[in-house]
């Protein structure tokens, strides 16, 4: 009876030991064969065919993972160089306008495997002190990326200053530039919102809009006010031009952006000369915040910040009027200037 009971226990034993060697061997095999494995994703032709388009799984499997750990610090040097990434500087910056879409613009773009974001804004060539401490400063605030992908920054204080085409035509030359603006009356108003926003947190007084943008002592409007001055664009434009050419320059259209903004992303991906990737599947528009909101994969979505989208106090209609027979004569020259026509007022 003895002898029966220890050689069924034998027996489960074997079984369970064939198991177990059986699952580490399969563990092993499946660890191997990772980078051959093609990803499971609902969007057709997500990558396209093998070429020299194609965008490697690895770095699509790092852009979500380690390269976050890697923007956090987690990464020692030996990580960074064995899986060859480097913090380059970029090949595209998203220059402006305030309170035109910059924020959506490049977490949209960031959509892309080929794109990697510069997380906050660097204020490098507006800003006189950072400028001071140096390009490779710059560079050393960029993420980490694969050399194939394209590194994007964006500070919409760059179109306004004046020194700033002067400096980026000092780094690159050839670099693209990339212009996001709204319907000028719309754009000031929702510039006034956010500075209003701000007094407010801080139990601060602020000025009507009409007060700010109309000159008391004219009744006409007042072009001393920055969030007029900014919705001048062909003004700041043709400062640009006198460093780039039209050609590396890319408007982008805010107003559709919010309410149909694939066609505007498909828009920039031919103007980076990027393979198109960025699909349907990956917006999605979010009843309740009232805009657009973006799908990574499967388990990883994103909605912009709750201060966007903010709503704008009323303003008389007279001054919205008066704005808009202002900014007009501007917009006719800047839509000669740039090939593209707005329907703006």
């Amino acid at each position: 009876m003895l002898f029966k009971q220890q050689a069924l226990l034998r027996q489960k034993l074997f079984v369970l030991g064939s198991l177990a060697i059986g699952s580490l061997l399969y563990l092993v095999a499946r660890v191997g064969s990772l980078d051959r494995l093609q990803p499971l994703c609902p969007i057709d032709g997500r990558f396209g065919p093998r070429g020299q388009d194609e965008i490697p799984l690895r770095a699509m499997q790092f852009k979500r993972g380690l390269l976050h750990e890697f923007r956090k610090g987690n990464a020692t040097k030996e990580q960074i160089r064995l899986h060859n990434l480097v913090q380059q500087l970029p090949k595209a910056i998203i220059i402006g306008v305030r309170k035109g879409g910059t924020r959506a613009l490049l977490e949209m773009l960031n959509l892309h495997p080929a794109v990697v974001k510069a997380s906050q804004e660097i204020h490098f060539f507006d800003n006189d002190e950072n400028y001071a401490k140096g390009i490779e400063w710059y560079r050393k605030k960029m993420p980490f990326s694969y050399p194939h992908q394209i590194t994007i920054e964006k500070s919409p204080a760059y179109f306004i200053t004046e020194e700033v085409p002067e400096r980026i035509y000092k780094m690159n030359s050839s670099i693209k530039l990339l212009i996001i603006v709204r319907e000028p009356t719309t754009r000031a108003i929702s510039d006034y919102t956010q500075v209003l926003e701000g007094k407010e947190r801080k139990n601060k007084t602020y000025y009507k809009f009409e007060k700010l943008a109309i000159d008391p002592n004219t009744c006409e409007v007042n072009t001393k006010y920055k969030a007029v001055r900014t919705s001048i664009y062909t003004k700041h434009l043709e400062r640009w031009l006198k460093y780039f050419p039209i050609e590396q320059f890319h408007i982008v259209d805010g107003d559709r952006l919010i309410t149909e903004p694939l066609p505007e992303l498909q828009l920039v991906e031919k103007f980076l000369n990027l393979p198109p990737r960025i699909s349907q599947y990956n917006l999605y528009f979010n009843a309740t915040r009232g805009f657009y909101c973006l799908r990574f994969n499967i388990v990883f979505n994103k909605c912009l910040a709750g201060s966007k989208g903010r709503i704008h106090p009323e303003v008389d209609t007279s001054v919205i009027t008066k704005l808009r027979k202002f900014f007009h004569p501007f917009n006719q020259k800047f839509y000669q200037i740039t090939g593209r026509t707005f329907k703006w007022p």
